[in-house]
């Protein structure tokens, strides 16, 4: 007899899990900086419409078709459609990619956490010194990639209901209420509010053509890092998920907890750092160092800084947490579903095969800093070909399984399943028939015009 699969064992657990995957890294640190780039209120009105319209169907997709095959993304792919088997093995690559370089950066996180809750937080404040010292340092940098691995896996290892949905239900709130919280004080700034101006209202001045292609293209970009999508993730949860619960509400309410994570997000760090820059934006477009070189110093010259700095860098721990473990949950599900395998075994044997190909991205930064591929260090290089590459590729052939193969039925008809109708089966259609497919091609081609 064919052991029961695994399953959330409540809506509002698959919610949690599924909007905890959503919310990482990505909400906390990198949305703030791309809307700061992107003409504020701009990137945030571009973003939220993409949101609701090309999020909401390639979310609603990827749930649907792990709900109705009740397989990992590998499976999946191939039960809905033989020939788009390769299509599973694809989406499968995205987190095996990105799940040892996000711990890598998830030690980072550890690393400042600590410094922060021991109150030496200071000594990060240095203008980058101290974290350039701190990467380019293999034996200190891969203790807290292994101690962020090992909290992952340990969370994994207890299954879905025991292990993933519990921790969800816990960590999801904390870490709602702490951004709520840490908004509200940044705000009581003196000069933050000129920073949420900033943030809210849009600027069109030397606003271009080729600026708002180069907005699209980023949060596009940012949609695909944030939601989850096309990296196996929300297939995989979706094979968890009860037949009875609604589908289409879920979803709404995950992009809910997403964006208004990321929303917060931004509200915390664009008029913090735009207070104690004296409105300087260009301390704002610092990028991927904006979390670990410009806020320490932020954090170090407000009054309370310490606490603040302290909650923040707990806030964006459960972030990258919540996300890693659902990475690492896709890797174990596939290799227990292609191997036969039990669960304890499968996660260790991810865990040492993350390990291996993570310590690429370690010594990246040090021992290996002179060896780049393409121009990139390890890190940046695992980063581009998952984000820009395969993920794009891996949304734009999946609209093309579910628009012009199996139909858009195929996920309609699972939709219908636990809700009495299909809200938005309009728009569901004129996305993945035409418009996604579109902005897909868009992404893959607007590096290439942009440059022309």
């Amino acid at each position: 007899m064919e052991k029961t699969k695994e399953g959330f064992g409540s809506r509002i657990g698959f919610i949690l899990a599924a909007a905890g995957s959503a919310v990482g890294l990505g909400n906390i640190w990198r949305f703030p900086y791309l809307a700061a780039k992107y003409g504020g209120g701009i990137f945030l009105l571009v973003y939220f419409i993409l949101v609701c319209t090309f999020g909401f169907s390639l979310m609603i997709t990827e749930i649907a078709l792990g709900r109705k095959t009740g397989k990992s993304v590998i499976g999946a792919y191939k039960t809905a459609d033989k020939r788009f088997g390769f299509l599973g093995i694809l989406a499968a690559l995205v987190p095996f990619i990105i799940t040892p370089y996000y711990c890598v950066i998830g030690g980072w996180v550890l690393k400042y956490l600590t410094l922060f809750v021991t109150g030496s937080g200071t000594v990060a404040a240095d203008q980058g010194d101290y974290f350039s010292s701190f990467i380019g340092s293999s034996s200190g940098t891969t203790w807290f990639f292994v101690i962020f691995a090992a909290l992952t896996a340990l969370v994994v290892i207890f299954g879905v209901e025991k292990g993933i949905e519990k921790i969800s239900k816990f960590l999801m709130p904390v870490l709602i209420v702490l951004t709520i919280g840490i908004a509200i004080y940044t705000m009581t700034i003196p000069g933050a509010l000129d920073g949420v101006k900033y943030y809210l209202l849009p600027n069109f001045e030397g606003f271009t053509f080729t600026m708002f292609l180069k907005t699209l293209a980023a949060a596009l970009g940012q949609l695909f890092y944030s939601l989850s999508i096309a990296m196996g993730i929300m297939v995989t949860y979706g094979s968890y998920m009860r037949k009875e619960d609604a589908l289409e509400k879920s979803v709404r309410q995950i992009e809910i907890f997403d964006t208004g994570v990321a929303f917060l997000a931004g509200l915390i760090i664009v008029p913090a750092v735009f207070a104690f820059s004296g409105g300087d934006a260009a301390a704002l477009n610092a990028g991927p160092s904006l979390m670990f070189i410009t806020l320490p110093n932020v954090f170090a010259s407000m009054k309370g800084g310490q606490i603040v700095g302290a909650a923040f860098f707990i806030l964006v721990a459960l972030a990258a947490l919540t996300s890693s473990i659902s990475l690492l949950e896709t890797i174990v599900s596939i290799v227990m579903e292609k191997f036969k395998l039990k669960r304890i075994t499968s996660t260790i044997i991810c865990v040492v095969a993350v390990f291996l190909l993570g310590m690429t991205s370690v010594l990246g930064y040090s021992a290996w800093s002179d060896f780049t591929i393409m121009g990139y260090q390890f890190l940046d290089f695992w980063d581009f070909i998952s984000n820009n590459i395969l993920m794009p590729i891996v949304a734009l052939v999946t609209c093309i399984l579910i628009g012009y193969f199996v139909k858009t039925k195929y996920v309609e008809d699972e939709v219908l399943v636990g809700e009495d109708k299909f809200n938005m089966r309009g728009l569901y259609r004129v996305m993945i028939l035409v418009i996604a497919p579109i902005c897909l091609i868009a992404i893959l081609l607007t590096p290439f015009f942009v440059s022309l």
